[in-house]
């Protein structure tokens, strides 16, 4: 019987699933457009976030957002590649599992973007308000 390393999750370390949750992000840094893109924005608002030095409250409701971002993409790319391995053909069901999961992407992009008009919106207002 053949056993990889995902199949012997009881003899490894702690270490090889980190590694393994590692290779998963970087694959999707690397394959998925969007997972760039996401993490593109999330420097540009950590830096705005640093520039305004945002409340521990902001911070707090920032890094979620950014973190559930990134945990949504992961889990929509992996839906994805589940089902494209398990209905290589076009079919419905594949379809509306594929949208399901890129809709669940969505608004939570939604919802982040407009907390972090929220957020910013009065530092930008006094920005150009004092100068």
């Amino acid at each position: 019987m053949n056993m990889d390393l995902h199949d012997k999750r009881k003899s490894h370390s702690l270490l090889i699933s980190f590694s393994f949750a590692l290779t998963g992000i970087l694959t999707a840094i690397k394959q998925e457009r969007n997972m760039r893109i996401h993490l593109l924005s999330a420097g540009v608002v950590l830096i705005i976030s640093f520039y305004f030095s945002i409340t521990k409250t902001e911070w707090l409701i920032i890094l979620f957002a950014i973190g559930g971002m990134f945990s949504l993409e992961l889990i929509n790319s992996a839906i994805e590649r589940v089902v494209d391995l398990a209905s290589p053909e076009i079919h419905p069901l594949a379809k509306q599992a594929k949208d399901l999961a890129a809709g669940a992407v969505f608004v939570f992009a939604v919802l982040s973007f407009a907390a972090g008009v929220l957020i910013y919106f009065p530092y930008i207002l006094k920005l150009l308000k004092y100068g």
